[in-house]
């Protein structure tokens, strides 16, 4: 939950306002009780406003990045509990 502060007490805190912010705090702004505005850390600020990638453009991405070679991950063990092995339910149609 943010913390919330009157945009008169955040004119004489703002600093420490910045430094919450700065730290990944959202620090929620009101006018006579009602929210108007959101203080947030740059790094916040880009990862909500950045650019859409579908997954196959991220996951070249991580590839280029990322020896998977090296890694030596096998996809049946890491996903072998990931999905039940029993059929669903019996639908009447």
């Amino acid at each position: 939950m943010a913390r919330q502060h009157s945009i008169t007490e955040a004119r004489n805190s703002l600093p420490s306002l910045v430094r919450e912010a700065e730290s990944g705090k959202t620090v929620e702004l009101t006018r006579r009780g009602e929210p108007v505005a959101v203080l947030l850390g740059r790094r916040q600020y880009e990862r909500l406003t950045s650019e859409y990638r579908r997954f196959s453009q991220a996951y070249e991405d991580f590839a280029q990045e990322v020896d998977l070679e090296e890694l030596a991950l096998d996809p049946d063990e890491l996903f072998s509990g990931a999905r039940d092995d029993l059929q669903g339910r019996e639908v009447k149609l």
